[in-house]
């Protein structure tokens, strides 16, 4: 075990010494696969800050319940009591007609024109809203059955075709983006695998040498591996120095501009854990693309006698 572990380090520290022995080209490939991986994971991030911004407006589907003029007020209550009480209900409020006109004569400037009706025109109101896990289509359909069955109900209101609609937004850019990750990836793969591909031809004479001498396939091939997993380490440590930097930048003029909406969105910062994932997802694709160009090309090299 201890022979194992020195024979990796030493592969690791030779393909450190070789990348720091070349700084321009180390760069150059460390800063294209941090711009392949920094654009996902920069899109990744400001949809995750779009998803939780209007979270609880997607969560919050109200319905409201108009009964059939003439409907005792106390009848409303009852009614929106046996409401409260069905399973997914978060809150059932009560609107009497007096405060729907009250609220109607302030909101819509018409208070002279209806000074001049004999009798309140407006129904009494139920607002409903389902708990956010009871939210789903089939679910507020049925909600919807259920209210409308009701005898004194007269309609029964719920739009939730804009919840739909940025449900549909949402996962098409996450559809987008994953696709847009895949090819970057595959970018890096190519990458890698080009950088290993000259550097396997590049020490040529020293891989037959060390074959002619009985060195084993895995041990030519452990060096290139470990440069592939620095590059892909390095890159994706980057990418997420990129992404930090441009969100930070970012988050006092988007926060100043939806504040002027009067929204509170933010731009979410790439925590630990999801610094966490990049280097682990640019070590792989860095060690794969190593991997699979030294299994491809090594393979051709045969020691002369």
């Amino acid at each position: 075990m201890t022979g194992w572990i020195t024979r990796h380090v030493q592969a690791l520290l030779f393909a450190a010494g070789r990348l720091a022995r070349a700084p321009f080209s180390t760069a150059f490939t460390v800063l294209v696969i941090a711009i392949a991986l920094t654009l996902p994971a920069a899109f990744g991030l400001f949809i995750d800050s779009m998803r939780n911004a209007t979270g609880e407006l997607a969560s919050a589907v109200d319905m409201t319940v108009y009964f059939k003029s003439g409907t005792p007020l106390e009848q409303a209550r009852q009614l929106a009591g046996r409401a409260r009480e069905r399973e997914g209900i978060a809150n059932v409020e009560v609107i009497s007609a007096d405060d729907a006109l009250k609220s109607f004569r302030e909101q819509s400037g018409f208070g002279a024109a209806l000074d001049a009706l004999n009798e309140n025109p407006l129904p009494h109101a139920l607002v409903i809203r389902p708990k956010p896990d009871a939210t789903s289509t089939a679910q507020i359909d049925a909600l919807h059955r259920y209210l409308i069955a009701w005898p004194e109900v007269e309609l029964v209101q719920v739009d939730t075709q804009w919840v739909q609609r940025l449900e549909a937004i949402l996962d098409l850019l996450r559809r987008l983006i994953l696709g847009t990750a895949a090819l970057l990836g595959i970018g890096v793969l190519a990458i890698v695998g080009n950088t290993i591909r000259l550097e396997i031809w590049n020490r040529r004479a020293e891989i037959e040498v060390t074959k002619l001498v009985g060195g084993s396939n895995a041990y030519v091939r452990r060096p290139f591996l470990y440069t592939g997993l620095l590059y892909g380490l390095l890159g994706a440590g980057l990418a997420a120095l990129l992404v930090w930097t441009a969100l930070a930048l970012l988050a006092n003029p988007v926060g100043r501009l939806a504040a002027s909406y009067g929204s509170a969105f933010a731009l979410q910062t790439p925590s630990l854990r999801e610094v966490g994932i990049l280097l682990a997802i640019g070590a792989g694709l860095g060690l794969l693309g190593a991997w699979t160009a030294a299994a491809r090309h090594l393979s051709r090299i045969t020691p002369r006698a």
